[in-house]
């Protein structure tokens, strides 16, 4: 199995689990059967079609490759035509979830790089593609972003992209530096969720009053 090959995997995968998760969160939100579609692409692909846009990439990768599409609507009706395999795809989807967020992360970072952008912008245009879906899910439901209420989901992906972007500048190798951003990732991002691990937060204005 060549390294390319397992990266396009993982990157399906990701897409894959990525779609369910918020083909789930659709359904029970009340959407109809459009809108789950909807929703299920825009959280598998609206973080590296915002990636292209900001880096001039078009037509966006997520739109040019039918497979991305194809990923988003299978998972999505998987999602929303059977229970069974919504509860025994719950743990392989936080896997490949966790797994998906630090390939996101660390592919958007390369491509940014690829396009010219600094070391930083880089950095930042890897967490977007990674935590863009998510975000724009979550504006969609009409519901504060999760990644902004503690969770510690873009901060995971941050550091996936910060390895592999300062790996590079460190001369690390290629292999080396993507297999350390992606263990630390899903080692932070599946720990949080196993041990529900959040960032300080503080009491809201009505529990003040």
């Amino acid at each position: 199995m060549t390294p390319h090959f397992l990266f396009n995997l993982l990157d399906f995968a990701g897409t894959f689990a990525f779609a369910f998760s918020g083909a789930v969160a659709a359904r029970t939100r009340g959407l109809d059967v459009f809108g789950i579609l909807v929703v299920a692409f825009i959280v598998a692909c609206g973080g590296g079609v915002l990636r292209d846009l900001c880096i001039g990439a078009v037509p966006p990768a997520g739109i040019s490759d039918w497979r991305y599409m194809a990923i988003s609507s299978t998972a999505a009706v998987m999602a929303m035509y059977s229970r069974i395999v919504r509860e025994r795809l719950e743990l392989p989807v936080v896997l490949f979830d966790s797994l998906g967020l630090g390939l996101f992360a660390v592919s958007g970072a390369q491509k940014a790089l690829a396009y010219g952008l600094t070391n930083e912008a880089s950095v930042l245009l890897g967490m977007l593609t990674a935590v863009g879906g998510g975000i724009l899910r979550d504006i969609l439901l009409n519901r504060v972003p999760a990644i902004l209420k503690g969770q510690i989901y873009a901060l995971a992906a941050l550091a996936a992209a910060f390895i592999e972007i300062y790996g590079r500048s460190a001369l690390w190798s290629s292999d080396w530096r993507t297999a350390v951003a992606l263990a630390v990732c899903f080692a932070l991002r599946f720990l949080a969720v196993r041990y529900d691990w959040h960032l300080p937060r503080f009491a809201s204005v009505a529990d003040d009053d």
